[in-house]
């Protein structure tokens, strides 16, 4: 039997999806994979990653500084981009450079899922659009090519900064 395929206006953009993971969830996939790597949790990793996971927004490395500086004094830079790192290695962020050229961390999430960002605001609204991905999996299959992975960065001006009359 045919699929049949949805027209454009059938079609939802889903914004501001449910993590797929709690925290706690996320942590204990961290020790995991610490204990696979032959590391060691540690006070700091673990105050770091949870305020991570439980942040629940894009963030720079200095915004999470600061968050964990709130519950841990004693938390350096050094240890925050280690942890990072540490964190990418395992699979558990993915690190974006959107516009502004400044890394922002975000969790891994099995979602596929795209970003807008805001020009006036700043905020990073994410999204999910069955017909735009249905057109990049059309385009590979044009190029004869395997799509692997992509993302899609959308630049404007959001509905928030819009309603108060800003352009």
């Amino acid at each position: 039997m045919p699929r049949h395929e949805p027209s454009a206006a059938h079609t939802r953009t889903v914004v501001g999806r449910a993590p797929a993971a709690n925290t706690e969830d996320r942590m204990g996939a961290f020790h995991a994979r610490l204990k696979d790597k032959g590391l060691k949790s540690t006070g700091q990793r673990d105050d770091i990653a949870r305020v991570f996971f439980g942040i629940g927004r894009h963030i720079s490395a200095e915004e999470l500084y600061a968050e964990v500086k709130k519950i841990n004094p004693h938390v350096g830079y050094a240890t925050i981009y280690r942890t990072l790192r540490l964190l990418r290695e395992c699979d558990l962020l993915q690190e974006r450079h959107f516009d502004e050229g400044q890394a922002r961390y975000e969790a891994t999430d099995e979602r596929h899922h795209d970003h807008f960002i805001c020009e006036r605001c700043g905020k990073i609204i994410e999204f999910q659009n069955d017909s735009i991905e249905r057109l990049q999996e059309a385009v590979a299959r044009e190029l004869k090519a395997e799509l692997r992975r992509h993302k899609m960065e959308l630049y404007g001006i959001c509905g928030d900064c819009l309603a108060r009359g800003e352009r």
